[in-house]
């Protein structure tokens, strides 16, 4: 029960409904983050208006009608004083019911104030309430004060009557009535079906509590100076230092921020009055606290306040609003001045934001016409005119016009297109598709799965569901960050890579103690990679390098050809090409360690399938276009993903990995003489039995010990596999002997350990998501149950048979934060990502060490 308190006494209340002093027993866990701010401030000796915390419990409760000492509480107030009711959840990204104002007024009171404020300024402060109390408590339509016209006690009255006229019953004028129907209203919301959606949308768990602040109105109106305002110290877009904010003359809570033109700057501005020339000795204060509040609290505080009667007083504290270059800006900044320490610094950062500053992003200030929405699947964003095929993808580019690639989905033919354009968008696919997974690689902005647009590639066109039609050449903008399409050209933001960008990475890189390597499968690639500072190549695809020109005609002759010996003369063309693939990686990575997998996907991908393509498929080979028809057809194949790919084409077309082992070694041997040592890492891909194993190693090790003897020269290698079938997982004990490494490829490990197709899911599985078959999409959230199981007892039975063997993943997976923590977790010495994905993982894996260190 709470007592009405003399001044300043130290006083200990009930826990749940507490009077905020610098003793009180409040936590944000338990009273949200707001009343244990409130808390500090008063701690600070900083001039807050008198307040009650009420505590999640106390607040559950009221939901379910069970109220407090509602009297109590306004015992605490001074005799005749207003009061406000804000929300403080323990996150304040959670929201919660808007703030209610000038609780207390009433009749009475209304006429005191008169006297004392003046009759406008009352009758402005009961009108507010009025509305407030009708539209939050009363749940009337806002439209019944429609009709109020005219302002000060006319406007009142008007209020008055509207409101009895529509309840049938006095306007409330008993303040503990007022005080418990705004408690219960703003209880009830926090519980509604609505809030609880949108504030788990945020990241808040289904049972998060809401605590309640009841403070002292302090008024923004009246005689003298009054007013009210928000001030901040730092830019919230660009994080530098700053004097940011407004205020209003005559006004209360953030009417300041709503754009009324009678706003004024805060510090002395050309643009226009400020109020540092207004009230200097308000102003001079109001910076004193908030440096106060920056230092002690240890953050960027954004700070509201009320000046009555030329005098300051502070309302709220809360953290700064801020980007995501501001928030590396910010805490690199406070860490700098000693304000906190580096590791808390690299905590304060979300990891998965870093992803904003890495590549270009669409201004959060514009209007978006969204024309087509899809699966957010390679983050960035870009504008472009349209076109339909990598040919006219690569023509753009000649032309340095920027283009948009579109494909009802992107086969390894469009890798050249996709380097050309600067955007991929694509009717089929998911976060694990070739498209995905490519567009990701290249930093290049892609949205696949475009379920609510008709891609018309016989006529270039693209239709909306509303009608429009964007034909071949028109302009778009592509957001992969949140999977929209936008008609036209939308203004950017550029990517920030600054020195406070690198600084934080480089304190991740001290803190963290798991590896980080990068997928790569290009020089470009591997460059990006070297720049973020990743520990090496965990994943090279090498097929990725055939498709280039002047590469893929010698491949599909090699695929033509009959014998062995044939296929032998075929690829020593390609061996130079691949050699200095190879040697220029080396040379890039600069003795880190490089993962190469060998050739994997199925030969028929590599081959033309419509008709045009034959043909000119056979005048370049020289063959009949029947012959070259006959033979597509004989290779293919009802599932060609299950099929004769990976290390099947190994054991029985031995010549490409023969091929590839010699390339490999003899850049090896050139690199290792003009740089740092070279151990090159050979990867077996889609292992399921030891023999494969067993036939592919004694082909590599015959081919290292030629180039020894030809060369003259020694190194060493490290042969692994890529665990991506179950029962290369369940059999890893029998493997493991075999190998240096296994490097588990969740993309299609998840595959086939759920039965589904990685491109082909996307199209039902929001549905799954919502209705709670899977709790995320397993392609883009680890499922650790099920494929996470397979990792743990593969990584366990072959460290069982072989202890010093390195353990590692290389899926997609890898770049996400839960990812980390769990191959963390596990054991893993690292994992690998797409190249721009290497700076959140290095910031994931930092803050999974500290977390682990200071035992949280």
């Amino acid at each position: 029960m709470l007592h009405r308190n003399a001044e300043g006494a130290a006083v200990q209340n009930d826990p749940n409904t507490t009077l905020v002093t610098q003793t009180a027993p409040i936590a944000n866990a338990t009273h949200g983050g707001r009343a244990k701010c409130l808390q500090r401030l008063v701690r600070l000796d900083l001039p807050v208006p008198r307040t009650v915390a009420i505590s999640f419990s106390a607040v559950q409760k009221i939901a379910k009608g069970e109220m407090p000492d509602v009297a109590g509480i306004v015992a605490q107030m001074p005799s005749g004083a207003l009061m406000c009711v804000r929300p403080s959840s323990e996150d304040p990204d959670w929201g919660g019911p808007g703030a209610v104002l000038n609780i207390g007024i009433n009749n009475k009171r209304f006429q005191e104030l008169c006297t004392v404020i003046g009759e406008d300024a009352a009758a402005a402060l009961y009108t507010r309430f009025v509305h407030g109390y009708a539209i939050n408590v009363a749940r009337l339509d806002p439209d019944m004060f429609d009709e109020v016209s005219g302002q000060g006690r006319a406007a009142l009255e008007e209020s008055l009557r509207a409101y009895e006229a529509e309840t049938e019953e006095e306007f409330p004028q008993d303040p503990t009535v007022q005080l418990a129907g705004v408690l219960r209203s703003m209880a009830r919301a926090w519980d509604g079906t609505s809030a609880r959606l949108l504030r788990q949308a945020k990241g808040a768990p289904a049972d998060a509590g809401l605590g309640l602040v009841v403070q002292q109105m302090a008024f923004g109106v009246g005689v003298g100076q009054c007013g009210s305002g928000v001030l901040q110290l730092v830019d919230s877009d660009t994080g530098l230092r700053q004097v940011t904010g407004r205020y209003l003359s005559q006004s209360q809570g953030r009417d300041a921020m709503q754009g009324d033109s009678a706003s004024l700057y805060l510090g002395r501005d050309p643009r226009g009055p400020s109020l540092e020339e207004l009230a200097p000795e308000a102003y001079a204060k109001l910076l004193e606290h908030a440096a106060l509040m920056r230092t002690r609290l240890r953050a960027e505080m954004q700070v509201e306040f009320v000046i009555e009667g030329g005098e300051l007083h502070i309302l709220d504290g809360m953290r700064v609003a801020r980007s995501s270059r501001a928030a590396v800006r910010i805490a690199v900044a406070l860490a700098d001045e000693g304000i906190i320490p580096r590791e808390e610094a690299l905590m304060r950062v979300e990891p998965r934001t870093l992803t904003e500053l890495l590549h270009r992003q669409i201004d959060p200030r514009v209007r978006r016409d969204v024309i087509g929405r899809g699966i957010a699947a390679s983050p960035g964003a870009a504008t472009g005119k349209i076109v339909f095929s990598a040919n006219d993808a690569q023509a753009y580019a000649a032309r340095n016009e920027p283009c948009v690639l579109i494909r009802r989905e992107t086969s390894p033919e469009d890798i050249r297109g996709m380097h050309a354009a600067k955007a991929v968008l694509t009717e089929r696919g998911g976060v694990t598709s070739h498209a995905a997974v490519i567009g990701r690689g290249l930093g290049l902005p892609c949205v696949v799965g475009v379920s609510n647009m008709k891609f018309n590639l016989v006529q270039k066109q693209l239709v909306t569901k509303d009608g429009r039609v964007f034909n071949e050449g028109d302009e778009i903008t592509v957001d992969g960050s949140s999977g929209q399409i936008l008609a036209g050209a939308a203004q950017m933001q550029e990517a920030a890579l600054d020195e406070n960008f690198n600084r934080l990475m480089s304190w991740a890189e001290d803190a963290a103690d798991i590896g980080v390597r990068a997928n790569a499968d290009t020089p470009a690639d591997a460059q990006t990679a070297r720049n973020f500072n990743a520990h090496g190549i965990g994943l090279c695809r090498t097929e990725h390098m055939f498709f280039e020109a002047g590469r893929l005609t010698v491949m599909r002759e090699m695929i033509f050809a009959e014998t062995g010996e044939d296929r032998r003369a075929v690829l020593e063309r390609l061996l130079p090409m691949q050699r200095d693939d190879f040697k220029e990686l080396f040379r890039i990575m600069q003795g880190q360690p490089v993962c190469i997998r060998l050739f994997d996907p199925p030969l028929h991908e590599f081959l033309p399938m419509h008709r045009a393509g034959q043909r000119e498929l056979a005048e370049a080979l020289n063959l009949p276009l029947s012959d070259v028809t006959r033979r597509i057809e004989a290779m293919s194949e009802y599932n060609p993903m299950l099929g004769l790919r990976g290390v099947r084409l190994g054991v029985t077309v031995p010549e490409i990995y023969e091929m590839q082992a010699r390339a490999i070694f003899e850049a090896t041997v050139e690199a290792s003489r003009s740089g740092e040592p070279v151990v090159p890492e050979i990867m077996i891909p889609l292992v399921s039995a030891r023999r494969e194993v067993e036939l592919v190693k004694t082909a590599i090790d015959a081919v290292a010990s030629a180039v020894r003897t030809e060369q003259d020269a020694s190194f060493e290698y490290r042969l692994g596999i890529m665990v991506e079938t179950p029962r290369a997982a369940l059999r890893a004990g029998e493997i493991a002997p075999h190998c240096a490494f296994l490097s588990f490829g969740t993309n299609d490990l998840t595959q086939m350990t759920y039965g589904l197709s990685r491109d082909d899911a996307g199209r039902f599985m929001s549905d799954y998501v919502q209705q709670g078959v899977f709790s995320e999409d397993p392609f883009h959230m680890l499922d650790t149950e099920g494929v996470g199981e397979l990792l743990k007892l593969g990584s366990e039975r072959g460290r069982a048979a072989q202890p010093g063997i390195t353990i590692s993943l290389c899926g997609e997976h890898g770049g996400n934060p839960e990812s980390i923590a769990f191959c963390r977790d596990a054991g893993f010495d690292y994992v690998s990502c797409s190249p721009f994905r290497v700076p959140v993982a290095r910031l994931a894996a930092a803050q999974l060490a500290i977390r682990h260190k200071i035992g949280y």
